[in-house]
């Protein structure tokens, strides 16, 4: 069972880059200078943020469907992205140092089955949880945190 995994189109963040903090703040945004390695996941790269990039925290609607399960949450997002990360059968390297919620929806959008994995191992619950009749998308999560990390479908 091969998938994709992509990271979030850049063009969705683009604009807040030129607001400055007071207009970020009205949004809900927060610029952050990085300061620590391996700790700001950047969800358009799918890659973690070098120490002195500027990111943004934000919230973000990962999944907006018309059920229980509709959801959003934080995501960092570096200036420096300028390409989604966009990957057949690969897990990303900043997921795979990373505690991982995989969690699989249907059609309708509501959860068919979800785990907890240490990244290394996320590549054969992925392929697991595909070959699931009934999987339509999965979403992995950062799980410390709880927040998205990004989605994967058939390839």
């Amino acid at each position: 069972m091969h998938y994709r995994v992509r990271g979030l189109s850049p063009d969705l963040f683009n604009e807040y880059f030129d607001l400055n903090d007071d207009q970020l703040r009205e949004r809900h945004v927060k610029r952050i200078i990085a300061d620590e390695p391996e700790s700001f996941p950047c969800r358009v790269s799918l890659e973690d943020a070098s120490v002195g990039d500027e990111v943004l925290l934000l919230p973000f609607t990962h999944h907006d469907g018309a059920t229980p399960y509709r959801s959003s949450g934080p995501i960092y997002v570096r200036r420096s992205a300028g390409t989604a990360y966009d990957a057949i059968d690969r897990i990303p390297a900043m997921q795979r140092r990373r505690l991982t919620s995989l969690r699989a929806y249907d059609a309708s959008g509501f959860l068919v089955v979800s785990d907890v994995v240490p990244g290394v191992e996320l590549d054969a619950l992925v392929k697991r949880f595909l070959a699931m009749p009934e999987t339509a998308w999965l979403h992995a999560h950062n799980a410390r945190p709880g927040c998205f990390a990004f989605r994967i479908e058939r390839a």
